[in-house]
């Protein structure tokens, strides 16, 4: 675990590196040569302050209400002067005297926010040890909402390969990962039965079963740690879900009924991120299981699926908050090949308002052309769905591009990992693809979930 003196450095680090674009905004001009650094001036990682060198920083045209950073360090000075500095601080910024770090001291609230925000989140959960006003901040979600109006919110990966291993979390590159803890208070079939995630906003959603119900569980990132619940209204499983910044909606799946028994359902459901509760909503056209779920423009879209006789569903459906309406569409999917019965869910991701599918069994991508209820040919994937019938494959939205995790073509089938930013008006789409070298390991081959978080 890291010390918080050892994080000190770490955050002084970045102070500097970014102190020159957040007092810009106060009006204050910075001589960039005597802002650089040198490398062995910079704070290493486990030094305390006091151990680096003294170095100035020439600054002009400062605002009134603007402390002098030519004056020597906080921590050179006397216990009088710093007294003083310390008297300075707490007027500017309305703090007390209590356990709070050098950089908590010497920032207004709102230099503090802006700094933190353009931390990479992996680091959010060390904060917390700092002391109770960064543990604070991190619960309010006010970094979130600046990374979001400052447009620094970036995509994650998440993947779980299955039984009691850890769910990991990458960059949208694989060049950085970290393992999130395992889920507590679970007993055995919740690990080794199926489970289905969503993430919406900074948190991930995991259903499964446990012996006697089905439950959830939701890890928070700003605290690194799960939770248990809330429950759903209506417990079910193998749902079609799509989540919208932080609402999520869940349509159909199986439940049990009175005697126990699994029945299919139209059952709708939506989930508040924020207020971490559900809402009942109206229910579908069709009952269905196995279906996929997908936010397009500006409204909720449930795909195919088998009915309560086992029956695929070619018929798609769309939801409209605004009126609490569903609209049925017949023939969604009347161009799609079904293998078998046993067919994973539909393959599908939304990029730039544009709806795509991997199509299973030809190991073909498609764009859905919304207008005339077409689906167009856009080239083959390079992954091999059409062996497992679609199961194990990651199928995603990632910004601006398109992810696919699963196994490759190749004799040996190694688990690979594409990208590519796709175009309707291209035939064949260029994938690219990413090297999974970070954790160590190889990538499995088969995918059990998998998920986005944009945070």
């Amino acid at each position: 675990m890291i010390t918080p003196r050892a994080m000190y450095g770490s955050a002084s680090h970045v102070l500097f590196l970014n102190l020159q674009e957040l007092m810009s905004k106060e009006m204050v001009k910075i001589n960039p040569d005597m802002l650089m650094l040198s490398d062995d001036q910079t704070p290493k990682i486990g030094a305390s302050l006091s151990q680096s060198k003294r170095r100035k920083i020439s600054i002009v045209g400062i605002k009134p209400n603007l402390p002098d950073l030519n004056v020597k360090p906080f921590y050179d000075f006397d216990e009088e002067e710093k007294g003083e500095i310390t008297k300075t601080f707490q007027n500017l910024a309305g703090l007390k005297t209590h356990d709070a770090c050098y950089v908590d001291h010497k920032l207004l609230y709102e230099l503090k926010v802006e700094i933190i925000a353009r931390l990479p989140c992996f680091e959010y959960w060390k904060l917390q040890f700092l002391n109770k006003k960064f543990l604070q901040l991190l619960k309010s979600c006010e970094i979130f909402r600046v990374r979001q109006e400052k447009g620094l919110v970036k995509p994650y990966v998440i993947l779980h390969s299955g039984a009691d291993s850890n769910w990991e979390m990458f960059d949208k590159d694989f060049k950085t990962f970290r393992r999130l803890p395992k889920i507590p208070f679970s007993d055995y079939c919740f690990f080794y039965s199926g489970k289905e995630t969503v993430s919406v906003g900074t948190q991930l959603i995991v259903i499964g079963k446990e012996r006697d119900e089905i439950v959830v569980f939701r890890y928070e990132l700003e605290n690194h740690k799960w939770f248990k619940g809330p429950s759903m209204i209506t417990p079910r499983v193998m749902y079609g879900s799509a989540s919208h910044g932080k609402i999520a909606f869940f349509a159909g799946g199986i439940q049990k009924d009175d005697n126990e028994n699994p029945i299919v359902v139209r059952t709708v459901e939506k989930y508040n991120a924020d207020t971490k509760s559900w809402t009942m909503i109206n229910g579908m056209h069709k009952a269905r299981k196995f279906s996929s779920g997908c936010f397009l423009r500006g409204k909720f879209y449930v795909l195919g699926g088998r009915d309560e006789n086992d029956k695929h569903l070619t018929c798609g459906e769309s939801y409209d908050e605004t009126t609490n309406s569903w609209e049925l569409i017949p023939d969604m999917l009347k161009d799609m090949t079904f293998i078998t019965p046993s067919q994973s869910p539909p393959l599908i991701a939304v990029v730039d308002d544009n709806l795509y599918m991997l199509e299973t069994s030809l190991n073909e991508l498609r764009v859905y052309d919304i207008n005339t209820n077409i689906w167009k040919k856009l080239g083959v994937v390079p992954v091999s769905t059409n062996t497992t019938f679609g199961w194990g494959t990651a199928f995603k939205s990632m910004g601006d591009g398109l992810l696919v995790v699963g196994s490759s073509h190749s004799w040996h089938r190694k688990g690979i990992v594409y990208s590519c930013r796709p175009s309707p008006d291209v035939e064949e789409q260029h994938w690219e693809e990413l090297k999974y070298w970070c954790s160590g390991n190889k990538l499995p081959q088969f995918i059990h979930n998998c998920c986005v978080m944009f945070a």
